[in-house]
């Protein structure tokens, strides 16, 4: 999986925002799947901003869609001497918070945001 830049994002905010820094500052989890877990969250910005959805059940679809990918990386970490547990759990659903806030979601649910997570 190639790496997708920041520079995609449209939203000032999120360009300059430092995707996974818990998981990036913690030798637990290989920094080759944090990038991947990072490319994860750049594509969702780069969807909610092609997509532009109305709504909170619109942007659920998208945040699902992302959660999903989440999920089907857990093998890969678990390969790798690692898993996303407590610590990256709370890093990726800050995450998925901040981005819905950057894009006036601003009463987004966390747990809603990240429901079809397997971690």
């Amino acid at each position: 999986m190639a790496a997708i830049s920041k520079d995609s994002i449209k939203n000032e905010q999120l360009k300059s925002y430092k995707f996974l820094d818990g998981m990036r500052n913690d030798s637990y989890f290989p920094s080759f799947l944090v990038d991947k877990c990072e490319n994860i969250l750049i594509e969702l910005c780069i969807d909610i901003e092609h997509q532009q959805p109305k709504n909170l059940k619109e942007l659920y679809k998208l945040t699902h869609a992302a959660t999903r990918k989440f999920n089907s990386l857990e093998d890969e970490f678990l390969e790798n001497g690692s898993e996303i547990e407590t610590a990256a759990r709370e890093s990726i659903g800050m995450d998925f918070d901040y981005i819905a806030k950057a894009y006036s979601f601003d009463n987004g649910d966390v747990e809603k945001l990240i429901a079809p997570r397997n971690w």
